[in-house]
């Protein structure tokens, strides 16, 4: 279960503004990475019921974002574009969207972070922690997997409107069969990752002209 103590042990060195940052999306065939920043203080209390956002149902996902952004002191969503991805790679286009959950933030003292090492001059060298399987411990880090996730789910409900056939209402644009079957038959989509190997694999790529960030991600992230 998810604690306090990384976050603990950061405030005691006195760096009491402690920011939680996880992203959703790094192996979707479409659609953007999302990141989510969660900031914590001496002050904010545990929430009991938050989990690595994997373990938790759509449901409980969706009861928990009102709770999360009641009890800590701010959260901040980003996220990179199809078109940054393409031109980035999903590495680092996975820590664009982190920085810009961060800047809406604002200030913080340390940032600890879901998963791998981060070798990227944006996060600059000491203010910043590395936490293998970060999700499932600490519990800054298992909030923001669930912001970012719930708000990614959303956004690929909204564009499974205007590209009905794929199942991103519930695939959220994941390699399942149903996804992969409607590549095949229905071609790409403007959201569509096109270097992606999977893609590729499936269906030969067509060049599509992509937008850095298109008006139903921006609606997402602002709602």
């Amino acid at each position: 279960m998810p604690s306090l103590a990384f976050e603990k042990r950061l405030w005691a060195q006195g760096l009491t503004r402690v920011v939680g940052v996880d992203e959703v999306g790094m192996a979707a065939l479409a659609g953007p990475v999302v990141a989510a920043a969660v900031l914590v203080t001496p002050e904010c209390r545990l929430i009991r019921a938050v989990r690595d956002s994997k373990v938790l149902t759509r449901g409980q996902r969706e009861a928990l974002v009102p709770i999360i952004r009641d009890r800590v002191v701010r959260v901040g969503v980003g996220a990179a574009s199809v078109a940054e991805i393409h031109r980035l790679n999903i590495y680092h286009a996975s820590h664009v969207a982190m920085q810009r959950a961060l800047r809406q933030v604002g200030a913080f003292d340390h940032v600890i972070v879901d998963g791998r090492r981060i070798v990227d001059p944006a996060f600059v060298a000491g203010r910043h922690t590395e936490i293998v399987k970060g999700d499932a411990r600490s519990f800054a880090i298992a909030a923001a997997s669930i912001v970012a996730k719930v708000t990614r789910d959303r956004l690929m409900a909204k564009l499974a409107l205007r590209h009905p056939g794929y199942g991103w209402e519930h695939n959220c644009g994941y390699p399942t069969i149903d996804h992969r079957r409607a590549l095949r038959e229905r071609g790409l989509t403007p959201f569509h990752r096109q270097d992606f190997g999977t893609v590729r694999i499936l269906l030969a790529a067509e060049q599509t002209e992509l937008g850095l960030m298109d008006e139903v991600v921006r609606e997402t992230l602002a709602g």
